[in-house]
């Protein structure tokens, strides 16, 4: 969506860069090389389909070699442009600085609807565009490797991988060519839901710091805090499950493309996920009331409002009228640079992008891993680990019984204790970890430099140098 008089998604990106490298000490030089996209491919295939042959048109951008292989989504939408691919491409690149996942930026896109052709159409149509781009060492484990986007998922990560597996018979590492697979397929577990698990684990740390708190104007910790979200996709689903089951936060209002539910008690993300998979709307659900203009949701009065949809839906034309005091973007890009401008000089916080949905990238540098190590995580030690808890329960038992003493362990204690570590518990710890480290790493910078006044500039600071450095260290 895009407002007169407003810069383009593509041009947005590198305005924030531009905000962010002022306040930076970079050689000219280093500083051209970080911002440029390194190169793009552009293939137009066609496939036998229907009884004719249709043309389809994709891309595949690498923003920055600084690290191989390269790392970035493939979205199937109608909207896929140069400029969107390159735009995200960069994005990606200073997201995977700012985790400290040891990738550079790349993206793909297809320009197509994936909801006019049926499955084996759609497979057909994505086998051949991962041969175009796997002959060209454009989905490669060491080179470049993509993972789902908007309008993909773990089908087309199974389908990309066995094509390349069909072209590269004798790649041991051939499974690590893409991520977001489906476990069976050598996928990782937790990795549907890590782009939302991230959204909670990034305002959990927030709601850990009193002074970041207090600059949005709340307290306490997210129960009871009322949630808006927009989009009810794989992100945004997540999202405002998690909060809402395991924090305590009340979803307020769901935003989708047809209309949006709001509803003041809160609305149950489970029903209204069932109701929209079964009529493909969010119209006629009982449980809340429907509101046929969806954006204007985003303008109610609320705690926590999540754009977890597409680029550029709040813009000039609205970022008046938006009440929320906190931001996360859980999408890419969804507030425009001139909204930016505007909420920033009225003191919202903005959690940024780049930062606030790392967790997909983040679990695919597990999942990759994995991969490589040809071992699912928790394997060898997971067992080890109950039976040293178990050794020490028993003991403890021993002794109470022993002495006279009549303790008991609380028995969801005693369960908790004695489990190992499975795949899922490793995941979610090492992206809980990974949230809290990069959240550290940029309020540091928001908090100790007077000439950074939010967190989006201490985000790209923060991954430009990290960027840089690595520049550096290659004698460039």
């Amino acid at each position: 969506m895009h407002v007169a008089g407003e810069p383009s998604f593509r041009e947005s990106v590198d305005l924030m860069f531009n905000r962010a490298v002022g306040l930076m000490d970079l050689s000219p030089g280093l500083e051209q090389k970080i911002r440029v996209c390194n190169s793009t491919y552009t293939v137009r295939f066609g496939v036998r389909l229907r009884g004719k042959i249709f043309t389809f048109t994709g891309y595949r951008s690498v923003h920055s070699e600084h690290m191989e292989p390269v790392k970035g989504g493939i979205r199937y939408a109608l909207s896929v442009s140069q400029d969107e691919v390159e735009a995200l491409a960069a994005l990606m690149t200073y997201k995977c600085a700012l985790v400290e996942t040891p990738f550079g930026g790349s993206k793909g896109g297809l320009c197509i609807d994936p909801r006019a052709w049926d499955e084996h159409e759609l497979e057909q149509i994505t086998r051949r565009f991962a041969y175009e781009l796997i002959k060209r060492d454009l989905i490669n484990p060491a080179q470049n490797v993509p993972a789902p986007d908007m309008g993909t998922g773990e089908r087309e990560m199974a389908w990309i991988a066995d094509q390349y597996a069909r072209m590269n018979t004798t790649d041991i590492n051939a499974k690590a060519c893409v991520t977001g697979k489906p476990p069976h397929a050598g996928g990782i577990r937790g990795r549907v839901e890590a782009t939302g698990r991230g959204v909670q684990y990034a305002l959990r740390e927030f709601f850990r710091h009193a002074e970041d708190k207090a600059k949005a104007g709340l307290s306490g910790d997210l129960d009871g805090k009322r949630v808006i979200v927009q989009g009810l996709g794989n992100v945004g689903y997540h999202a405002a499950k998690f909060l809402s089951e395991e924090d305590g936060a009340i979803i307020t209002g769901i935003i989708e493309h047809d209309g949006a539910l709001v509803s003041e008690t809160g609305l149950d993300v489970e029903a209204v996920r069932q109701w929209i998979t079964k009529t493909g709307s969010v119209k006629g659900y009982p449980l809340a009331t429907v509101v046929e203009d969806g954006a204007s949701v985003l303008e109610e009065d609320c705690d926590i409002l999540i754009p977890a949809a597409m680029e550029g839906v709040i813009t000039l034309a609205n970022a008046d009228r938006i009440k929320a005091p906190l931001i996360i973007e859980a999408a890419n890009g969804p507030i425009t640079y001139g909204a930016d401008e505007i909420l920033r000089k009225r003191g919202v916080v903005i959690i940024p992008d780049m930062y606030a949905n790392a967790g997909g990238v983040t679990v695919s540098y597990f999942e990759w891993v994995k991969n490589l190590s040809h071992i699912r995580f928790g394997r060898m030690q997971r067992r080890a680990e109950e039976a040293r808890s178990r050794a020490l329960v028993e003991e403890l038992e021993r002794l109470s019984a022993d002495q006279g003493l009549g303790w008991q362990l609380m028995p969801d204690f005693k369960q908790k204790f004695m489990q190992g570590s499975d795949e899922l518990m490793l995941v979610r710890s090492g992206l809980d970890d990974t949230m809290r480290a990069a959240y550290q790493a940029m309020r540091e910078v928001w908090h100790s430099r007077s000439d950074v006044e939010d967190l989006r500039v201490a985000a790209y600071i923060v991954s430009i140098d990290r960027v840089a450095k690595t520049y550096r260290s290659k004698g460039l």
